[in-house]
């Protein structure tokens, strides 16, 4: 009988041998999908865009993309906010300002919408139907929204010396005023990449 105890606990030690690693195989297992899962999920997509021509806005080559993030689609209007800015005169920090606005307005999308806070901003810039703005058409046309940002910047004192989210946030009155400042950075690869101009961070004083 001492023997069958033995044989028996032996038996059902074996067993719960067996069943532990298959706990822990399991774990290992579900560990290794999650980390696959956030792995997936926390490393961007590289971004594919449609095969285009390169299409010219105002001496601005334009190609299929991406550049900073963008396709050709939204690419033009950036070249738009740039086209204007030069028929300024305004160089290449003021136009990365603009480019900025655009993308923290409506992500370079000419939106036929606004949002809850202003449900009559349209375009670009996300200009209201004010009186200060302009007609539909010109708020919906890239070019002449543009211009109408600039016209405004440059008469604010103290431009030059402003951050771009600053500039950005006289012209705009955004809630929050800086918030434009993360699009900064894109804004500059996308000035850069179409115009092959290096973009300062500060505007030139002279």
């Amino acid at each position: 009988m001492r023997r069958a105890g033995i044989a028996v606990a032996s038996v059902f030690g074996v067993g719960v041998v067996a069943a532990v690693i298959g706990v822990i195989v399991l774990v290992v297992v579900a560990v290794n999908s999650l980390t696959g899962i956030v792995s997936s999920s926390a490393t961007p997509k590289a971004l594919t865009c449609p095969a285009a021509s390169a299409k010219t806005v105002g001496g601005v080559v334009v190609p299929a993309g991406p550049v900073g993030g963008f396709c050709q689609d939204r690419l033009v209007n950036a070249a738009e906010v740039i086209r204007a800015a030069r028929a300024l005169g305004i160089g290449p920090h003021t136009q990365a300002v603009g480019v900025m606005t655009a993308i923290g307005e409506s992500g370079l999308v000419n939106l036929d919408h606004g949002d809850a806070v202003g449900p009559d901003s349209r375009g670009l810039f996300q200009q209201r139907d004010n009186g200060a703005w302009g007609t539909y058409e010109q708020r919906m046309d890239p070019y002449t929204a543009a211009s109408m940002f600039y016209a405004k910047l440059v008469k604010v004192p103290g431009w030059k010396s402003m951050t771009p989210t600053q500039m950005a946030h006289a012209v705009q009155v955004n809630a929050d005023p800086d918030h434009y400042a993360k699009y900064w950075p894109t804004a500059k690869r996308v000035v850069e990449g179409l115009t092959g101009q290096t973009v300062p961070d500060t505007a030139p004083q002279g």
